[in-house]
């Protein structure tokens, strides 16, 4: 008898303070087969993992109230320094909040702008992990 060894797929946070798409981005990546935990805001995740192991990645909107933008994505890359991120936003390139440039310069791996799509959001995840186990 032969067993096959699993492997188990990557976990990945997801952080919005916008309780729709926090649920929908949970449902597009779980349906893609990765492990998602949820937060509803930086300040939330930290409280509640803080020395917890790390996910390997973590989509985070970038304008939320509390800690949130390039101070948050300081604070998560400095806490969990191999952990990816994925900045999003539909402010970027408003002239508000954070730009797409200002969030990769801070440490994001990559910033999509909202809305967006579930085949942009799927590739780049792919692109940071690789794709879930079959």
């Amino acid at each position: 008898m032969t067993t096959k060894t699993q492997t188990k797929a990557a976990e990945i946070l997801v952080i919005d303070d916008d309780a729709i798409l926090r649920d929908l981005v949970a449902d597009w990546l779980e349906a893609a087969g990765y492990r998602v935990r949820k937060a509803t805001s930086c300040r939330a995740w930290i409280d509640q993992f803080l020395g917890g192991k790390s996910p390997a990645l973590i989509v985070t909107d970038m304008y939320m109230p509390g800690p949130c933008g390039v101070d948050a994505i300081g604070r998560l890359k400095k806490q969990h320094p191999a952990a990816r991120v994925i900045a999003v936003s539909g402010h970027f390139d408003s002239g508000q909040g954070v730009s797409a440039d200002e969030a990769l310069a801070a440490g994001a791996d990559r910033a999509l702008a909202k809305p967006m799509k579930r085949a942009d959001l799927l590739h780049a995840v792919a692109d940071l992990l690789g794709p879930p186990p079959a």
